[in-house]
């Protein structure tokens, strides 16, 4: 069964930290254990152990992955430079015959990479599609650079991550703005699908009724757990389910937990997990809106995930722990990558 990861912070940790996703995990926490027993320090930035490597991907079964484009709040055309340089590095990283890495911009490199999956005689020759998802639209300095982004491959845009130009955000309400209803009127036009994660809630609401194209939570959590804004109500997911469309479940401890804290004694296991997946299945009456967004190595590593998983390798694990649930093969594999294969068909251009 083919894995899809509906949310993965690549490019910014290859470009801004030193991680180079052709690595395997042990080799990238080794290669960081030793920096820091040569300096004796820790580095300014911190996200913990480190879980994403494509050998693990390819051991896992992740063979799809939404890549995201990431930058955090600056100068605006510092910002823009920052997410042209992660396009970039998209596109060299799939001119690497040896690094296996397919960019899936339409229908049919969505099928062929299906099919090569499926055919691959051993994980080691599996190969990995990214689906380019910006994640906050910060570094488009206006709406009409949006055709030239998504001529180059992007296909997944949220408009906010913080507050940005464009919308409110996590920790900052607020409405669309005017520069946020033009660029949702681009994405229409050019076929961009909306990620509605980290909008404020005025923001999301305003949102539907502007955009009548694909709409996903690529890595979101259920706020009746876990209640902040960065979290979904109840009434936002089946907003979201109304339009057919799909939440992928965050794999964070504090997004799973409410008030947890690394000094917790209390470990947090996949039941967690399941307990949001769900909520989500029993609130819109079916698995079909259902599915899995990491958020592996975006700012949190392996101490803040659940016991079961170490790394990305290890996504399947959530399967057995659904299958244990009561949970139906056919549901196990829609959660586990067929509701995001079913959004993307939509989706793509052809």
């Amino acid at each position: 069964m083919l894995l899809v990861d509906g949310h993965e912070d690549i490019a910014s940790n290859v470009l801004f930290h030193g991680r180079d996703v052709r690595r395997s995990v042990t080799e990238t926490r080794a290669r960081e254990t030793a920096a820091r027993a040569v300096s004796g320090v820790q580095p300014a930035f911190d996200a913990g152990t480190a879980m994403l490597g494509l050998p693990e991907h390819r051991r896992g079964g992740v063979g799809l992955v939404f890549a995201t484009i990431f930058v955090a709040p600056g100068e605006r055309e510092a910002m823009a430079a920052k997410g042209l340089a992660q396009l970039r590095y998209y596109h060299d990283l799939a001119r690497q015959p040896e690094a296996g890495v397919r960019l899936i911009t339409t229908r049919d490199e969505l099928a062929t990479l299906e099919r090569d999956f499926a055919a691959a005689s051993t994980p080691e020759r599996r190969p990995v599609g990214f689906v380019l998802l910006m994640e906050g639209a910060d570094p488009l300095r206006d709406p009409a650079e949006l055709a030239r982004w998504s001529g180059e491959g992007l296909r997944l845009l949220g408009l906010s991550w913080h507050a940005t130009r464009y919308a409110g955000g996590t920790g900052a309400p607020g409405p669309l703005t005017d520069l946020g209803r033009a660029l949702l009127g681009e994405m229409q036009r050019l076929g961009v699908a909306l990620d509605i994660s980290h909008l404020a809630e005025e923001s999301f609401w305003q949102a539907l009724d502007h955009f009548s194209g694909t709409v996903i939570a690529s890595h979101s959590n259920c706020r009746a757990y876990v209640p902040t804004d960065r979290q979904l109500s109840d009434e936002m997911i089946q907003a979201i389910a109304a339009r057919d469309g799909v939440m992928g479940t965050v794999l964070a401890n504090p997004f799973l937990v409410d008030g947890w804290t690394r000094e917790a004694t209390a470990s947090v296991t996949l039941d967690a997990v399941v307990r949001h997946i769900d909520h989500i299945c029993q609130l819109t009456g079916s698995a079909a809106h259902s599915a899995i967004g990491s958020d592996f190595d975006g700012g949190f590593g392996v101490e803040t995930t659940p016991l079961e998983l170490d790394s990305v390798a290890d996504l399947g694990a959530i399967g057995a722990a659904l299958t244990a649930r009561g949970y139906r093969a056919e549901d196990v594999a829609s959660i586990l990558g067929g509701n995001w294969l079913r959004i993307l068909r939509r989706a793509l251009p052809a």
